[in-house]
């Protein structure tokens, strides 16, 4: 069968490792999905992640969890914005700031998967994937 929103499952599979206090997470792997896990990785929102490989010619990644030193996950809210029936598009410098810059919000530009705060000092703008906080 296949899957009509495959980044809305990458989200989903973050969001209940979290629910479940799970240390990580395994998901079916592609290049959008290996760029989201950089920018949250670069932005401090999961320790790491790698690739595993799975029986016959498919690819795992593996994206541990963060929590912080009283046990609550880092990641409080992921939700997706742009979906397949409604995308969701910005200018360049319009990304919108999420909880006035404590969170994220992760974009798909022509330079590449950008966290907001990126695209903003590149003055790039795209599709708006998903918000972080």
């Amino acid at each position: 069968m296949s899957m009509s929103d495959p980044i809305a499952d990458f989200l989903t599979r973050i969001r209940n490792g979290f629910s479940a206090k799970k240390r990580w997470v395994d998901v079916p792997s592609s290049s959008l999905k290996k760029r989201i896990a950089l920018v949250l990785k670069e932005e401090k929102y999961i320790k790491d992640f790698f690739f595993i490989s799975g029986g016959g010619n498919k690819e795992f990644i593996r994206v541990f969890l963060k929590y912080d030193y009283q046990g609550k996950p880092v990641i409080e809210n992921i939700k997706r914005v742009s979906r397949p029936g409604l995308r969701v598009y910005v200018g360049a410098g319009e990304a919108p700031r999420v909880l006035d810059g404590l969170g994220i919000s992760i974009l798909s530009t022509s330079k590449g998967v950008l966290s907001n705060k990126k695209a903003k000092q590149l003055g790039v703008g795209g599709e708006l994937l998903c918000e972080v906080y």
